[in-house]
């Protein structure tokens, strides 16, 4: 977090840094209230708060559901999931005293078969549950209030913004692809051509941020500089 607000600071913009336990509805509530008497209205929440390890390059899966122990996958659950649902919470009534805002939700995946003999999620489905269930979460939060002006999408973290696919080769063994590669990947994965690094994601938040309500409760990705309802 200190990291970040030195960013911030020398881009000469307001901030206030609060450290915030996501899954604690004490501290939520309180996030939104210092936030709202710093500057006396919230117009935009990102739920970025996650628990992904097993996407940073490099790093090993999780295990298979038959070896997760229950503690962790509801701290996965509770990060990922109840984080968003309470820091929509305590946010949307702020948003809808004034009849206006916009929620960007971190929601991927899909329900669709892989290939025949393919294992792209193993070890990945307390996350991906989580992920999915963030977007059916969008879809219903957002037709709840509509009627108040705020607009809620779901939306990967991912880099590209180009309408062409970039195809990945195959991690060096131990890796798993996905996630965005940072200063601490390892050097395999930073030098290799397919990487997609933190510059990358470019102003696909602040794009998102403008959404237009016919988006509400829709899956969104950035694509050549626009914002675009994402198919399944």
């Amino acid at each position: 977090m200190d990291t970040v607000a030195n960013e911030v600071r020398q881009l000469e913009a307001e901030f206030l840094p609060v450290e915030t336990d996501v899954t604690d509805e004490d501290q939520v509530r309180s996030l939104m209230d210092q936030v709202y008497r710093k500057w006396g209205r919230i117009d935009v929440l990102i739920n970025d708060a996650g628990i992904a390890p097993h996407f940073a390059v490099g790093a090993p899966r999780w295990p298979r559901v038959r070896d997760l122990s229950r503690d962790f996958f509801q701290k996965v659950i509770d990060t990922n999931l109840v984080g968003t649902f309470l820091t929509c919470k305590h946010a949307i009534p702020y948003m809808e005293s004034i009849y206006a805002g916009h929620i960007i939700n971190f929601g991927q995946g899909n329900l669709r078969a892989g290939p025949r003999g393919s294992r792209p999620g193993w070890g990945s489905g307390v996350y991906n549950t989580s992920k999915i269930a963030i977007r059916a979460f969008t879809r219903q939060l957002a037709d709840e209030e509509r009627d108040f002006g705020i607009c809620i999408v779901s939306m990967g973290p991912g880099g590209s913004t180009t309408t062409q696919a970039v195809q990945r080769p195959e991690p060096e063994p131990g890796g798993v692809w996905g996630g965005i590669v940072t200063e601490d990947s390892p050097e395999w994965a930073r030098k290799s051509a397919s990487a997609v690094h933190v510059d990358e994601v470019g102003d696909r938040y602040v794009i998102a941020a403008e959404a237009p309500m016919e988006f509400s409760g829709s899956q969104v990705q950035v694509r050549d500089g626009k914002l675009e309802v994402a198919s399944d």
